[in-house]
């Protein structure tokens, strides 16, 4: 495990792009959705990402190959709403182990593909973590403000499950990504340290924010910095920023807790801001000309995409982000 933290002081690390945008271009159907395993399934799956690891196994393997080609070094699961708590939209928290299980062994297996085609360059798993669609520090019911839709401790369950299926899958690191509530958060590093315990290991561990507008804050009202010192418990590998906003948007920010982290830092960010369809219309170059700034100023140590980006952009960022060296630790020193 101590591989992926040695590279991380020789250079950048590029991580991959959006899952999802890449699914849609697929433009699946219901059909497509359920597979012939779910073909008598009781209510509509379409739009359970997580589900085509099953489903349609060869196109989450194309999508993991796709980003590979274009220079990542690391690759997300397609598991980022598998929870029983984001599975209980479509009565499918009974499906969750495998959800996890499937989508870690898809991504592992596509990963040693390419240690053998490219032995000298090695490549990584990140099991991706969502923050579900509930968060635990603020009640949904603007009438009853002490109300909440999930304690800590359903967290903590619920995460524990898919930590456990991503580690028996093969994952190399695990990745708690757009956080908008920090105590989802918590209780996602508490599960993780819960499966480390019991196992025996010690997997490296990323932590992503995501800055919800110009405020500067996350949902639950942190700021950067506060944010950075709420995780900082945990002995992360990195800690960083993805989604909500583009790569410009995102460097006041990064460069908050790039001076004060002692671990890495990763960013992530959209391909910039929705347009009014809610699509994503930065291009490749665009992007990458943006994260230059990141490379120039020494902020980052794992770069790559979120919302809208796409193979092509990866490969834009991956060429932007050779030549650099990555951020200097702290413990590097």
């Amino acid at each position: 495990m101590s591989l992926i933290k040695d590279i991380l002081k020789e250079r950048i690390l590029v991580l991959d792009g959006a899952m999802g945008t890449m699914i849609q271009r697929h433009n699946f159907t219901e059909e497509d959705y359920r597979g012939a395993q779910f073909k008598d399934f009781h209510t509509s799956v379409k739009g359970n990402n997580d589900m085509l690891s099953i489903t349609q196994p060869e196109a989450i393997k194309e999508i993991h190959r796709k980003y590979f080609n274009a220079g990542a070094d690391i690759i997300e699961t397609n598991t980022f709403s598998a929870t029983t708590i984001g599975m209980a939209d479509y009565d499918m928290e009974d499906w969750v182990y495998e959800l996890n299980y499937q989508s870690a062994k898809i991504a592992k297996g596509v990963a040693d593909e390419y240690k053998i085609s490219e032995p000298n360059k090695p490549r990584f798993v990140a099991g991706s973590i969502g923050p579900t669609n509930r968060t635990a520090s603020m009640s949904p019911d603007v009438n009853d403000p002490g109300f909440r839709a999930v304690t800590f401790n359903d967290l903590r369950i619920a995460y524990k499950q898919q930590v456990e299926a991503l580690v028996d899958g093969g994952v190399d690191m695990l990745l708690v990504e757009t956080v908008f509530d920090t105590l989802n958060a918590k209780a996602a590093l508490f599960a993780i340290e819960e499966v480390n315990e019991e196992k025996g290991i010690e997997i490296p561990i990323m932590v992503s924010g995501t800055i919800t507008d110009a405020s500067g804050r996350t949902l639950s009202g942190q700021t950067a910095e506060a944010f950075l010192i709420s995780v900082s418990h945990i002995d992360l590998m990195t800690v960083g920023f993805n989604c909500a906003l583009g790569a410009n948007q995102l460097t006041p920010y990064l460069q908050i807790i790039s001076d004060k982290a002692p671990f890495g830092i990763s960013a992530h960010p959209n391909a910039g801001l929705p347009n009014a369809f809610g699509e994503y219309d930065e291009t490749p170059k665009q992007m990458a000309s943006q994260i230059k700034e990141y490379l120039e100023k020494g902020l980052i140590n794992i770069i790559g995409g979120c919302c809208g980006t796409t193979p092509e952009h990866i490969k834009a960022i991956a060429e932007a982000a050779k030549g650099y060296k990555p951020r200097l630790v702290d413990s590097d020193s």
